[in-house]
C-alpha cells in the first residue's frame, strides 16, 4: 500500500511522463525521463509539498519509493530556503532586466547589430492556408506574451524593459509564384538566410519578425526570427503550440482556447532580482567559487588558422547522424551506469577534447532550461541559464570512472543552477576578453525535449532548415535525441577551423563512441592511442592517394611524350 507522499509522487510522474500508471520501484529514467522532465517533476513536487527539493534528489533516488522517502525526511528536517511565488508587479514603474537579459544587452552595446543572438526558425506549410486565421493567431500570441512586445531603453545609465501595448500588425507575404518552379526553393532559402541575418535594434524593437513566403497555391514557408533577449528554444516550442491551437480555433470561428497567463516575463525579472540575494546568493556563490577555484585552463584546441586580433562570429555547421544501433547502445550504457544520456555524451565529448589537447582540466559550457517553477513553464522569454561543467580527466580514468566524475559534476551544477551566469562571472572577477567567452570556449547540449507535435486543419507542417552563418563559440556540439536516433551537428568558427578538420573530428567522435559502448572500462590513454592510430591510418591513406595521383599524372605525361 502506498503512502500519501508516494501517491502524490506517482501522480506527478504519470502526468509528466504521459503514462497511465507507474510502479513504486520503476526507474524514472528507464521510463523515458530526462533532465528537462526531471525539472518539471521537481517544480510540481515543490508546489505540492511546499518544501525546497533539489533536482539531485531525483537522480540519486529515481524510484517513487526512494524519492518519497527522501521528501518525507526533508519535510521532517525543515523547510529550508523556499522561494516565494512570482506575482505580478505594477507596470507604471521602471522594469529591470533579468540577469541574463542584462548580459545580452551589454554585449549588444559592445557590438551593435551582432547577429549571434538572432534565433531564426522556419516552418513549411503545405495545403490550404487560411491567411486571416494565421494572421489573427500571430497577433493573439504577441498580445498574450509581453516579452514579444518588449524593447530596452537606458534610464539613468541602467537598461530597463519597456512593454509596448498590444497592436494589430499585418503579416507580410512575399509571393514567389511568378518565378520558375525550379528557382522558388533556392529563393526561399536565400530570403530565409537574409531575414536571419537582419539585425535587431534592442532600443526600438520589435524583437520578433514574421514573414510568409508563398511558393505556390498550396505551399508556404513561415519565417519567424526572434532575438534571444526575449526568447529561447523552449519559447519557440510554446510559440508553435499556441499558434497551432489558436489557428485551429479561429478557422472554426471559435474564440481562443488558451487561458490568460497569470504572470509575465517582467514579473519573473523582478522576482529573480529580489530572490537572488542574501543567503540564497551566498549559498550559490560558495558552491561555484569552490567548483571553479584555482587556475581556469583555456582549452587549446589546435586551430587551422591563427586566432584573429578581433574575434568574429562567422561560422558553419557540420551535420552529424549517429547510427540507430549506436544510439541505442549509448542509452543502454547510460541506464546500466546510472547516468543520463546527456552525461554519457558529455563524457565522450570531454574525452574527445582531451585527445586533441592533452589537457586534463576541461571546462565546457552547457545550457539549462531554468524552467524550474511551474508558473513559468508556459511563458515566452529568455529563461535559459549557462552552466560551466568542469571535468577532471587526470589519472588515466576508465570511461566508466569518467562517467562517474561527469555525473557528480552535472548533478552539482543542476543543484546550483539558479545562480545566473552573469553573477558567476562577476563573482569570479574574471577579466573580460572580447575575443573569447570568459570561462569556456566550447559548448555542448543535448536537446531531448519532446518534439513539438502539432496538427493544423488542411495543412501539413515540416521544418524548413535555415542555414546558419554565425556561431557564438569556437566549437559546439549540438545533439538531439529522436526516435530514429541521436543526431545534430558540430558548429565551428570558420576563422579558426577548416571544414576538413571538423569532418575529421566528427568521424573520430563516432569512433570514440563505438569504442566506449563496446568496452566501458577502456582507459583514457587507450582512447588517445586509438585516436593517434586513426590519425596514422588517415595519413597513410592520404599519402597513398597522393602517390596514386602523382603516378597517374606521370603516366599521362609519359603517354603524351610518346605521342609527340
Amino acid at each position: 500500500m502506498r503512502t500519501p507522499v508516494e501517491e502524490v509522487v506517482a501522480g506527478i510522474w504519470t502526468q509528466i511522463l504521459g503514462l497511465n500508471q507507474v510502479g513504486i520501484d520503476d526507474n524514472f529514467f528507464e521510463l523515458g525521463g530526462h533532465s528537462l522532465l526531471a525539472t518539471q517533476v521537481i517544480s510540481r513536487l515543490r508546489e505540492a509539498f511546499k518544501v525546497e527539493i533539489p533536482l539531485s534528489y531525483l537522480f540519486e533516488s529515481p524510484t517513487i519509493a526512494k524519492l518519497a522517502s527522501k521528501i518525507e525526511a526533508k519535510m521532517k528536517a525543515g523547510l529550508g530556503l523556499i522561494a516565494p511565488p512570482i506575482v505580478p508587479v505594477a507596470r507604471d514603474e521602471n522594469l529591470p532586466l533579468s540577469f541574463a537579459q542584462q548580459r545580452l544587452w551589454f554585449l549588444d552595446r559592445l557590438n551593435p547589430g551582432d547577429l549571434t543572438y538572432n534565433i531564426p526558425s522556419a516552418v513549411r506549410l503545405t495545403g490550404s492556408l487560411n491567411l486571416t486565421a494565421l494572421e489573427r493567431s500571430l497577433n493573439e500570441v504577441v498580445r498574450r506574451h509581453e516579452a514579444l512586445r518588449t524593447h530596452f531603453v537606458e534610464v539613468d545609465g541602467q537598461p530597463m524593459q519597456k512593454i509596448a501595448p498590444p497592436a494589430t500588425f499585418t503579416l507580410p507575404v512575399i509571393d514567389l509564384r511568378e518565378l520558375p518552379s525550379v528557382q522558388r526553393e533556392q529563393k526561399a532559402q536565400n530570403l530565409a538566410v537574409k531575414e536571419a541575418e537582419q539585425p535587431f535594434d534592442l532600443a526600438r524593437g520589435p524583437l520578433l519578425r514574421v514573414i510568409l513566403l508563398q511558393l505556390d497555391e498550396t505551399e508556404y514557408v513561415l519565417l519567424l526570427t526572434m532575438h534571444h533577449i526575449v526568447s529561447d528554444l523552449w519559447s519557440a516550442g510554446i510559440l508553435i503550440r499556441e499558434l497551432a491551437a489558436l489557428y485551429q480555433a479561429f478557422c472554426k470561428g471559435l474564440p481562443s482556447p488558451l487561458s490568460e497567463l497569470p504572470i509575465q516575463y517582467a514579473d519573473f525579472a523582478v522576482w529573480q532580482r529580489q530572490w537572488m540575494q542574501g543567503e540564497v546568493l551566498a549559498t550559490e556563490q560558495t558552491y561555484w567559487k569552490q567548483q571553479l577555484s584555482g587556475a581556469l585552463t583555456v582549452l587549446k584546441l589546435p586551430a587551422d588558422k591563427p586566432r584573429p586580433w578581433q574575434a568574429t562570429s562567422e561560422g558553419k555547421m557540420l551535420p552529424l547522424v549517429l547510427p540507430k544501433e549506436l544510439s541505442e547502445a549509448l542509452k543502454s550504457l547510460s541506464q546500466r551506469q546510472g547516468v543520463t544520456l546527456f552525461m554519457s555524451l558529455l563524457a565522450a565529448f570531454n574525452a574527445l577534447l582531451y585527445c586533441y589537447t592533452q589537457q586534463d582540466d576541461i571546462l565546457v559550457g552547457s545550457p539549462i532550461a531554468n524552467r524550474n517553477r511551474r508558473e513559468i513553464e508556459g511563458l515566452i522569454g529568455f529563461f535559459i541559464n549557462t552552466l560551466v561543467l568542469r571535468t577532471d580527466l587526470s589519472g588515466n580514468p576508465s570511461f566508466r570512472e569518467l562517467l562517474s566524475r561527469v555525473r557528480q559534476v552535472t548533478l552539482g551544477a543542476y543543484a546550483h543552477q539558479d545562480l545566473p551566469f552573469e553573477k558567476l562571472v562577476g563573482e569570479l572577477q574574471i577579466e573580460r576578453d572580447l575575443d573569447s567567452n570568459p570561462l569556456f570556449q566550447v559548448w555542448f547540449t543535448l536537446q531531448n525535449s519532446s518534439t513539438v507535435d502539432v496538427s493544423l486543419p488542411d495543412l501539413t507542417l515540416n521544418l524548413f532548415e535555415v542555414k546558419k552563418t554565425t556561431v557564438p563559440f569556437d566549437l559546439a556540439l549540438l545533439l538531439s535525441e529522436k526516435p530514429e536516433g541521436i543526431s545534430g551537428c558540430f558548429e565551428y568558427k570558420t576563422d579558426l577551423f577548416a571544414a576538413s578538420t571538423i569532418l575529421s573530428m566528427a568521424e573520430r567522435f563516432e569512433m570514440l563512441l563505438q569504442s566506449v559502448v563496446a568496452e566501458p572500462d577502456i582507459t583514457l590513454n587507450q582512447i588517445v592511442e586509438n585516436f593517434h592510430e586513426s590519425n596514422r591510418q588517415q595519413q597513410l591513406i592520404k599519402e597513398q592517394e597522393y602517390q596514386n595521383t602523382v603516378r597517374h599524372k606521370l603516366t599521362n605525361l609519359k603517354r603524351k611524350s610518346q605521342k609527340l
